[in-house]
């Protein structure tokens, strides 16, 4: 006999969607959310349907306007044709591989976002500070997830580093292959909670899945001792529910990304740096050699790290660069 359907807000419903239904679209139609994307196909489930229909939309308005997995869709109640997509509490994204400007849609509607990495030689502070961004930019709680902790005798050492990059940064460690020792994070993942996994491929990402969920389904990868990468294991942006009523999104691993239209969460990421740059006593500071820079000031006095000054010089001008040819898109999702 098949599972019943879950319920709207099992699946995440809240006013803030349902407030977007006109009275035709109320009894028109069905709102599904989309679990999985494909090429030109989603997976969809909502409490009256659930399948495997075309992504095509009446009308798109632009390069966002497409399907993300973690989407609300609304479908036709007799035919479950695609109908319009509901708008986003939020949306993670990044400009896709190459030179062509394109967007690539990563999650939506997401509460919290798992970064996770893994006690070796994958841990890059670099790379984290981009996920921090990512997260701080479209208003979503980060918590980062080290694994692996069973393969590690420097574990303080990890955890340190990574206070290093926020003093009040949530940290969970973890043996994903433990179900003992990952059942806490079950607890972040409550009924009609979805958690975005992100991190580099070999980090444990699909194990950790696995743990969670009580099953062996999803692939995983043996990692390259010499270097601790791993395969792209995930291939698919898809959701998994838990037993506990949460829904984990696990994404492809994502070893290096662009940033772009991440000013704000540049900001949050780096306060210091943003709270000194305030001080200057020229508001066009380049904060190189110009009289009165307070971040040269807390360079010499070592209150601010060269590296971290430089990777955000860094991340900063990746930022306008990519902002700068990102072209103008409508419907995006006011923050709330």
């Amino acid at each position: 006999m098949d599972a019943p359907l879950p319920s709207l807000a099992d699946l995440g419903w809240r006013p803030f969607f349902s407030n977007q239904l006109s009275e035709d679209e109320r009894r028109d139609t069905l709102p599904v959310r989309i679990m999985a994307v494909y090429r030109g196909l989603v997976t969809v489930v909502g409490a009256e349907f659930e399948g495997l229909i075309s992504s095509r939309l009446p009308a798109s308005r632009g390069p966002e306007d497409r399907p993300a997995v973690g989407d609300w869709m609304l479908v036709g109640r007799e035919k479950h044709e695609a109908q319009r997509l509901l708008d986003r509490e939020n949306l993670f994204k990044r400009p896709a591989p190459g030179n062509d400007r394109r967007v690539q849609l990563i999650a939506a509607n997401v509460d919290t976002l798992f970064i996770v990495t893994s006690c070796n030689q994958d841990f890059s502070v670099p790379r984290l500070e981009r996920y921090l961004v990512l997260a701080r930019e479209v208003g979503v709680t980060p918590v980062l997830v080290l694994t692996k902790i069973d393969l590690t005798d420097r574990l303080d050492h990890f955890r340190k580093a990574a206070l290093g990059l926020q003093a009040d940064l949530e940290i969970e460690t973890v043996n994903a292959r433990d179900p003992e020792s990952v059942a806490h994070l079950s607890l972040r993942c409550g009924p009609g909670q979805t958690v975005a996994l992100m991190g580099s491929s070999g980090v444990g990402k699909s194990t950790l899945v696995n743990s969670l969920r009580g099953s062996d389904s999803i692939a995983t990868q043996a990692v390259r001792e010499h270097d601790g990468k791993g395969r792209h294991t995930t291939t698919v942006r898809e959701m998994h529910r838990l037993t506990g009523g949460g829904w984990l999104l696990d994404t492809p691993g994502m070893r290096e990304f662009k940033l772009a239209e991440a000013a704000t969460g540049l900001a949050e990421v780096f306060d210091d740096i943003t709270l000194l740059a305030s001080q200057c006593r020229f508001s066009n500071c380049g904060h190189h050699k110009e009289p009165g820079c307070a971040i040269q000031a807390a360079l010499a006095a070592g209150t601010l790290e060269p590296e971290r000054l430089e990777r955000w010089r860094k991340l900063s001008a990746e930022d306008i660069n990519n902002t700068a040819g990102v072209p103008e898109r409508r419907g995006r999702s006011d923050r709330r």
